[in-house]
């Protein structure tokens, strides 16, 4: 194993500090033939890591050469997968370590796809070009969306030809993340039956992500209450831009509240509760309308770990777990309606402030919804569109699509939101600005998205790829060059479904 000095930052191995129990060594794969397909430029520079040639980045991106400082690690976890619980860890994923940052923090390099470790079981560790670059392009457009998540830094191809359906290119993907804690890692430390391993493991996060707790009392349920909200806040952001994750197993609910995994993911088109992307979520487990119970039920997972700490007074840190898990649904609505109020121009800075006014606008909300859902309306376009009316007066009919009748119905809303919308203090400038940036213009489209990477994959053209790419960073200031991009899938593209990527 190279590990050559041209790589320009050292990592830090804090993980791999913690007892082994929670981790095994891990060696990335040797590759034939490393070429690099995309560098994240912009994260890179956050990140301290400049100046590097191709065939430098190509190999540190496959793991090929590891940075000084790597302590190459695969974690453990369990994980309760479509509600059955199973014991895990990366299957194809190795954290080389963690880069510290300019501001202190620490973030996680990790490859994946990068080969067999300890718990691969029957897998080959390997992934797909596709699959990867899908990774990219989901988890940077979440970003550029505001929305917190895991980080894409570079995909690289190995130069394999991997068994799947077909045989398919193989690459890896280089994943940053504020930590790769899960959910699932805690159920995992709760299953040892070490009660001071888990407390290890807890005081780890807690250091990692909330170090103002360290020395609080009760800091293992402030740690549940922080995830809590953390957790409801990033699924009324999902909500909110109708991006539906497709696979909420808890080893892929995060500590640190960052949207992790991006397999069988999704944004939807026209607008339907009950979507579902996962080609093996028969049963609809994980709809976009289930995301934030199926959040809440995974939280119960993480509380009931945490409880295992205490075992000074196990039956208050059960009431004091429900208590703090009775706080979900309310904080997921408060981040909801304000997400939903924010794309609608509404704020609380209103002329006649009345306790009403959140089931007011909650309902005014819930009608639009509604008639998008009878009417098969595009999400994201019909927000869009909205986003002209202040100024304008009346739906912009670009905005929604050709088979879209703006009908009585709508009419009436129309008119209930401008009674709305004259009870705020800001002028119609000031709200459509408000708007444009609450409401993108670009999003994933999954045809776009499928076009992108069967060019890459199949025919070696990046360029569908690398223009997707560069428009997903500027969701909310389309160019006129990206008119296609904004286009809702055609009517043949219905059904589409998604897939794991292993």
């Amino acid at each position: 194993m190279n590990r050559g000095p041209h790589v320009a930052w050292n990592l830090e191995a804090s993980y791999a500090a913690l007892p082994e129990a929670f981790w095994a060594p891990a060696e990335p794969a040797r590759f034939p033939q490393p070429e690099l397909v995309v560098w994240n430029e912009a994260l890179a520079e956050q990140l301290g890591m400049t100046g590097e040639s191709h065939e430098e980045l190509a190999q540190f991106a496959t793991g090929q050469s590891l940075p000084p400082g790597a302590v190459p690690i695969s974690q453990a976890y369990a994980g309760h997968q479509y509600g059955h619980a199973t014991m895990l860890g990366d299957g194809r994923a190795i954290l080389a370590g963690e880069r510290r940052t300019a501001s202190g923090a620490l973030v996680d390099i990790q490859w994946k796809g990068a080969g067999q470790t300890r718990f691969s079981r029957r897998g080959d560790g390997r992934a797909t070009l596709g699959a990867m670059l899908r990774e990219y392009l989901v988890s940077e457009s979440l970003d550029a969306l505001g929305i917190p998540t895991t980080r894409s830094l570079a995909v690289a191809t190995t130069g394999e030809r991997i068994a799947r359906e077909t045989a398919r290119v193989g690459a890896v993907l280089v994943r940053t993340a504020s930590s790769h804690l899960r959910v699932g890692t805690f159920e995992y430390a709760a299953a040892l039956g070490d009660v001071a391993l888990l407390r290890t493991l807890a005081d780890y996060a807690i250091a990692r992500h909330d170090p103002d707790l360290a020395r609080g009392p009760d800091r293992f349920a402030r740690l549940l209450d922080r995830v809590v909200a953390r957790q409801a806040a990033l699924v009324a952001r999902w909500q909110c831009v109708g991006f539906v994750h497709g696979v909420m197993n808890t080893d892929n609910m995060t500590v640190s509240g960052e949207s992790i995994d991006f397999g069988p993911c999704a944004f939807m088109d026209a607008y339907d509760p009950d979507t579902v992307f996962s080609s093996i979520d028969r049963f609809g487990r994980y709809r976009y309308r289930e995301q934030p119970a199926i959040a809440h039920w995974n939280l119960a997972r993480f509380a009931e770990s945490l409880v295992a700490v205490r075992d000074d007074d196990r039956d208050r840190a059960i009431d004091l777990a429900n208590e703090i898990l009775g706080r979900f649904p309310e904080r997921f609505a408060r981040a909801w309606l304000d997400g939903m109020r924010a794309k609608l121009g509404l704020s609380q800075d209103v002329r006649t402030p009345d306790a009403a006014r959140d089931d007011a606008d909650r309902a005014l909300v819930e009608e639009l919804l509604a008639w998008m859902h009878a009417a098969r309306a595009d999400f994201t376009n019909t927000f869009r569109a909205l986003s002209e009316v202040p100024g304008a007066g009346q739906l912009p009919a670009s905005g929604i699509p050709h088979h879209v009748q703006i009908d009585a119905r709508l009419e009436s809303w129309l008119a209930r939101w401008r009674e709305r919308l004259a009870a705020e203090r800001a002028g119609v400038d000031e709200l459509a600005r408000r708007m444009r940036h609450a409401n993108p213009a670009l999003i994933p489209r999954n045809h776009r998205v499928e076009e992108a990477l069967a060019a890459a994959e199949h025919a070696g053209d990046l360029m569908p790829f690398t223009t997707l790419a560069a428009a997903l960073r500027r969701p909310f200031e389309p160019h006129a060059g990206d008119a296609s991009l904004r286009e809702p899938a055609p009517s043949e593209f219905c059904g589409y479904r998604t897939f794991c990527g292993t």
